[in-house]
């Protein structure tokens, strides 16, 4: 590379996305970038001019490590819409400014779709101005619902740590016995597509029932037959377990949640924020069945949870960070990186780059023969997907019996 990169991180952090952040900056170094620099708060903060010189956070391997360990985006996030070009084309004319005056060879934007949005927007722009700054996404998002990769980073972490505490809870949930007996229900995020719901099935095992149900967004939700199933379980055992996603609706395309208390934020993309499924269920099957439940929300501990990361998640979002730049210094522009799968047993993957066009505003959802027919579980196709990629630890570097991450000022 001839001149500098500059790399941003936007959307939902996770445990890996920084992982990708280190990716970016060891290979960027290694192709012999002058300078890398970081947007602070992703597009938005570029547009107030505020960004660092990574060199000065990251000044030997240890730090490239922690990193690695460390969630969360380190460079800070954001939740920004740019505009279509037509629509403000000073906005454009100004970040381009801001790239000149940075001398700036490649952008890199790490997130999901909303971020490859962005990707789309600013390479089209390039193209129509000739200008010869190269765009290039590095999917993140625990979502995985990005098209056209096999998976995304920070899924496979928040996949583990949601499998984990579902087990966790099921076994918590059989310590103490209850009258007419304890149902539990478990939110897991996901607005519209259920992979994290899927990956509570991970619990079940030789020393593990799983959860009794799952349910996810793709499926309709019918809350009297919800209600059927737990009487039944309850009928057969004393405490049940049941996981939900966030997003799970009606069969007229409302929210669960919105049963419950009004739904009043809505971000720049126009999603609602979602939350309180778990909260009316519970409420909803107490009224109904008058037994203890109880209502578990695992909220941002699903994406901030280092301690319980992937192996395989970790190294994948590093080496998806220096595809990046590998593809920027290599002429690519207007892509994304993806996962390919070559194989389940043994488990080995591979990236390539795909046209950011055929991949920004798409969602990829849980196919419906990964469903049970009945619509609340997943199938064994599920887990043979998903199992490979919560594999492996990454220990912690402790200090004082805590991890240490790395950091800056704020």
């Amino acid at each position: 590379m001839k001149r500098n990169v500059i790399v941003g991180q936007s959307g939902g952090p996770t445990a890996a996305i920084n992982s990708s952040l280190a990716g970016v900056y060891r290979t960027a170094k290694d192709r012999n970038a002058k300078k890398v620099y970081g947007m602070l708060h992703g597009i938005q903060g570029l547009l107030e001019e505020r960004y660092i010189d990574l060199a000065d956070y990251i000044t030997n391997d240890l730090d490239v490590e922690l990193l690695k360990r460390t969630p969360a985006a380190f460079l800070g996030s954001c939740r920004y819409k740019l505009p279509e070009i037509h629509e403000n084309k000073e906005l454009y004319e100004k970040i381009f400014t801001i790239l000149d005056k940075l001398d700036i060879e490649a952008f890199v934007y790490i997130g999901g779709n909303d971020s490859m949005d962005t990707i789309k927007k600013l390479s089209d722009y390039a193209i129509v101005t000739g200008h010869t700054t190269r765009f290039i996404g590095c999917p993140k998002t625990i979502d995985n619902d990005l098209a056209l990769t096999d998976h995304t980073p920070g899924f496979g972490s928040a996949a583990k740590y949601i499998g984990t505490s579902v087990k966790e809870i099921i076994r918590d949930s059989f310590c103490l016995e209850y009258e007419k007996g304890l149902v539990t229900i478990v939110e897991i995020m996901g607005r519209n597509a259920g992979w994290l719901t899927g990956a509570a099935a991970l619990a079940k095992g030789e020393d593990c029932p799983g959860p009794d149900l799952i349910y996810l967004p793709e499926i309709a939700f019918d809350l009297d037959k919800f209600s059927t199933k737990i009487g039944e379980l309850l009928e057969k055992k004393s405490s049940v377990v049941v996981a939900v996603s966030e997003g799970i609706c009606l069969a007229d395309g409302k929210y669960v949640c919105e049963l419950g208390e009004s739904i009043d934020f809505v971000d720049a993309f126009g999603h609602k924020q979602l939350s309180g499924t778990a909260s009316f269920l519970a409420s909803y099957v107490a009224g109904e069945y008058g037994c203890k439940t109880r209502a578990i929300e695992l909220s941002s501990l699903q994406r901030a949870a280092s301690h319980c990361a992937s192996r395989v998640d970790i190294l994948e979002a590093y080496q998806v960070g220096g595809a990046a730049v590998k593809a920027a210094d290599e002429g690519d522009s207007g892509k994304m990186v993806i996962i390919t799968r070559f194989s389940d047993d043994p488990y080995q993957s591979g990236t390539k780059v795909k046209d950011v066009h055929k991949i920004a505003n798409d969602e990829k959802l849980v196919p419906r023969e990964w469903v049970t027919k009945c619509g609340t579980n997943v199938t064994s196709k599920f887990l043979t997907y998903v199992r490979p990629l919560i594999q492996g630890d990454v220990s912690p570097i402790m200090v004082d019996g805590i991890p240490r991450h790395l950091f800056r000022d704020l």
